[in-house]
């Protein structure tokens, strides 16, 4: 009772509008794959017929190719209302509360890795070739890269103790991005909720229950409605169509590319030359986002500059998302260099302005 109490009577900012309701879309979205990932870790075999496991799964297990669908498309549902959450938190300024700010690009690095891993277990061409290309990333590292390198591969090159300790790793994480978002919403209620007119934190508020409990209901409702349109009619739509091909090391596929969702850190990442340079502009295209915790908090509805900087921030993210999918050639490496400039740009303006 106490418990249902701490929960459903918080005191609530009257004004929040339902783009509030990325935040807990998300929570629901989390649970979603925890527990379809503990199913499929049931009948999931890492090793060098994991391919097979997983299409084992697909036709054979009760249900398995509903389930596979919800985890694989649960993870790019994650993403898009992540990357709306940031839209709605760069345009509302809700960065500069600082914990809770900080606590969340944590969770974005956190969910990153694990969505990296889980990439890997499928056991396709992709699969093979994305583990290979980003964990050889390591050998950049002064002095350790490549012992390192070696000591991730449990070899010379990925193969089965990759796979082992990836699936190790990509079932583990998950129950610590769960304890990160617990740490993000005990800071969020600390420091309370932002709010769309820009008012004090503390003005004008009301309990969550019932009206933000219906709210996030609907909410919830929309979403997982489309969410199982797509899942059941389209389960592959956001799959790569190489990675229904089982891995061989000896073909090399035409263009080697992450999913969707990491496509414009990997634009960034291929626009540097240099291969340190390029591990460290890809950790810099979230880590950059801390500087806007020393931002202003002029909300973007009252704010031309705002309204630009939200807008061209916006745009600069799909282009790099759409170079990242293209060939690593001329012109597409100019277009990334400069589109990674003015992404960076944008982020000391927000600071700025």
């Amino acid at each position: 009772m106490k418990l249902f109490k701490l929960i459903n009577y918080v005191p609530i900012p009257s004004s929040l509008s339902y783009s509030w309701n990325f935040g807990s879309l998300l929570g629901l979205f989390l649970v979603i794959q925890i527990l379809s990932g503990l199913f499929l870790a049931s009948h999931y075999e890492a090793s060098m017929s994991s391919f097979w496991s997983v299409i084992l799964i697909d036709f054979d297990v009760f249900s398995g190719w509903l389930v596979r669908s919800f985890h694989a498309n649960g993870a790019s549902f994650f993403f898009i209302i992540v990357y709306l959450h940031i839209w709605r938190s760069l345009w509302f300024s809700c960065f500069t509360q600082f914990y809770v700010w900080c606590s969340g690009i944590v969770i974005i690095f956190t969910m990153m890795a694990v969505a990296f891993m889980g990439y890997v277990l499928p056991w396709g061409q992709m699969s093979f070739w994305g583990a290979t290309v980003i964990t050889n990333l390591l050998s950049a590292l002064p002095l350790v890269g490549k012992d390192l390198v070696i000591w991730v591969w449990g070899g010379f090159s990925v193969s089965h103790p990759t796979l082992e300790r990836l699936f190790t790793l990509h079932f583990l994480l998950p129950f610590i991005l769960l304890i990160f978002v617990l740490i993000h919403i005990i800071f969020l209620h600390q420091e309370g909720s932002s709010n769309p007119l820009g008012l004090d934190l503390n003005s004008d508020k009301i309990y969550f229950y019932p009206y933000f409990y219906l709210k996030d209901l609907v909410g919830a409702f929309i979403c997982l409605f489309v969410f199982s349109v797509v899942c059941i009619n389209s389960p592959d739509f956001f799959m790569d169509p190489d990675n229904f091909i089982e891995c061989n090391p000896m073909i090399t596929p035409p263009h080697i590319q992450p999913e969707w969702y990491f496509l414009f850190a990997y634009a960034i990442l291929r626009s540097v030359p240099n291969k340190l340079g390029g591990v460290l502009a890809l950790v810099l295209s979230i880590l950059s986002l801390l500087v806007l915790s020393k931002g202003s908090s002029i909300s973007g509805r009252f704010s031309m500059k705002r309204k630009f900087l939200v807008y061209s921030f916006i745009s600069t993210f799909f282009i790099l998302s759409w170079l990242g999918s293209l060939p690593a050639e001329y012109p597409f490496t100019l277009l990334s260099q400069v589109m990674s400039l003015i992404y960076f740009t944008l982020i000391l303006c927000f600071m700025i302005t």
